[in-house]
């Protein structure tokens, strides 16, 4: 597969896209970006990485940290995290607190605010008081001790997590948080800071499309969580335009306000897109578009 004629064939063709949309204008950081930056990488299972555009620029990964995330919490805790959090396709906005006391303080499913704070909460738990133990898994996952928070974002993000503060309290009404809201929302807004290129971003994924393996094919998590994990993408990744994405795109996925999109084809390759311009739905359009234009031009999907 020629994949650095596709990923320029593609790029060719979502430049224009890339000036549409709307940046996430209610973090700062992230309004400062701007529309117009596009890039794209593909990381194969063998080690090949391709990339096009702006792949190599760092940018806020935001809501992607969330699978991250809980990979980290599965490997401290296991199913038991099932017991707090749902994993059904949410149908309502990513951020949405009629849902949560409708369904008596269980989140639907960990790829939206409120259960990912669930799953925040179980990894502080479980994990030793000293160090940043997800930083450290992160950096593992990727082989790749140079990655970090971008600590600008992170107090952005505190400063006006107002909704998320609301859903953490209500999660703690409910029973369902047990440790301190506000140190949720810390380790919450810290998680969702992490900045990586699309590069980058490929192989922390790697694990994801090689059955639990790094890049360097060191053991991050099972086969058997890593199954899941695509599974919870699919299914939940992309807020409530899953249907949509599985229709046009057909690859476990995960996105974030910050633009960025990162889907993984088990066995094959992880492929990650960032372009700030956000549909009405959160999702990068153009991003959105490139991915499924590289299913199409590859043939390469689940389904």
């Amino acid at each position: 597969m020629d994949y650095t004629a596709i990923l320029a064939e593609i790029a060719d063709e979502c430049r224009p896209l890339a000036r549409s949309g709307r940046v996430a204008d209610y973090i700062a950081p992230l309004a400062a970006v701007g529309l117009g930056p596009f890039g794209m990488a593909l990381r194969t299972v063998e080690g090949e990485e391709f990339s096009v555009g702006d792949a190599a620029v760092p940018f806020s990964i935001q809501s992607i940290a969330k699978v991250l995330g809980l990979a980290h919490a599965m490997e401290l805790v296991g199913d038991d995290i099932w017991s707090r959090v749902g994993r059904e396709p949410s149908g309502t906005p990513f951020n949405s607190l009629v849902q949560l006391e409708t369904e008596r303080g269980i989140p639907r499913n960990p790829m939206i605010n409120a259960g990912a704070l669930v799953v925040v909460d179980a990894t502080l738990a479980a994990a030793p008081s000293n160090g940043d133990h997800l930083l450290a898994f992160v950096r593992r996952a990727a082989d790749d001790e140079t990655l970090g928070y971008d600590l600008a974002v992170a107090e952005a993000e505190r400063e006006t997590a107002h909704g998320n503060r609301a859903l953490a309290h209500l999660l703690k009404a409910y029973g369902v948080l047990q440790g301190d809201p506000d140190a949720v929302i810390d380790a919450y807004c810290r998680m969702c800071s992490l900045s990586m290129s699309c590069a980058e971003l490929c192989r922390a994924f790697t694990f994801l499309a090689r059955a639990g393996l790094s890049p360097s094919g060191a053991r991050v998590v099972s086969p058997r969580h890593a199954k899941r994990i695509n599974a919870v993408m699919l299914t939940c990744g992309v807020y409530d335009e899953a249907g949509d994405f599985a229709y046009r795109v057909g690859l476990p996925a995960k996105s974030g306000v910050g633009g960025g999109i990162v889907a993984v084809l088990p066995g094959v390759f992880v492929a990650t897109v960032w372009s700030p311009g956000l549909g009405p739905k959160g999702n990068s359009l153009a991003g959105t578009m490139a991915l499924e234009l590289l299913t199409t031009k590859t043939g390469a999907s689940i389904f």
